[in-house]
């Protein structure tokens, strides 16, 4: 255990947080995902697990040391609901409640459709499968800045 960092966070997760930039993309994913082969084709080239915990409760640890990029109109990004783009389900609004609370802040998530979120998804730093198993537990975080400590 170390301080002050969440003990969901596991060295691999830690390590790629690390290494992602400003501007970089990591998706959260829910068992359902097609993970395995969707990570093989983002830049780190493999699947990064946090087991056992909820879409929320690993966005909860991930947002404790990854900040969001301010630069853009929406740094967090849900998976839509075939034929369903504007409902929310409860996996959503919980990781919602998560970012609000971690950003100090209300900062609605954006939306985007299933297979752009796949297409959006490869692209991506990273991908970290959960051990959430209600759909659409699937979301992409952009990575922001920390600002330099004042003087």
């Amino acid at each position: 255990m170390l301080k002050s960092i969440d003990p969901v966070l596991n060295a691999e997760v830690l390590g790629a947080l690390r290494a992602m930039g400003h501007g970089d993309d990591l998706v959260i994913c829910d068992t359902n995902f097609p993970a395995d082969s969707v990570a093989r084709q983002t830049v780190l080239g493999s699947l990064l697990r946090i087991d056992n915990v909820t879409a929320a409760r690993a966005a909860k640890a991930i947002l404790s040391v990854m900040p969001l990029d301010a630069f853009v109109e929406n740094p967090a990004l849900r998976m839509e609901i075939v034929d369903k783009p504007d409902e929310v389900p409860p996996v959503q609004a919980e990781v919602q409640k998560e970012i609000d609370a971690a950003e100090g802040r209300s900062w609605p998530m954006g939306s985007i459709e299933r297979f752009a979120f796949y297409d959006l998804a490869k692209k991506a730093y990273c991908v970290i499968q959960t051990g959430e198993r209600r759909f659409y537990g699937c979301f992409v975080f952009k990575k922001g800045v920390i600002p330099p400590d004042a003087d």
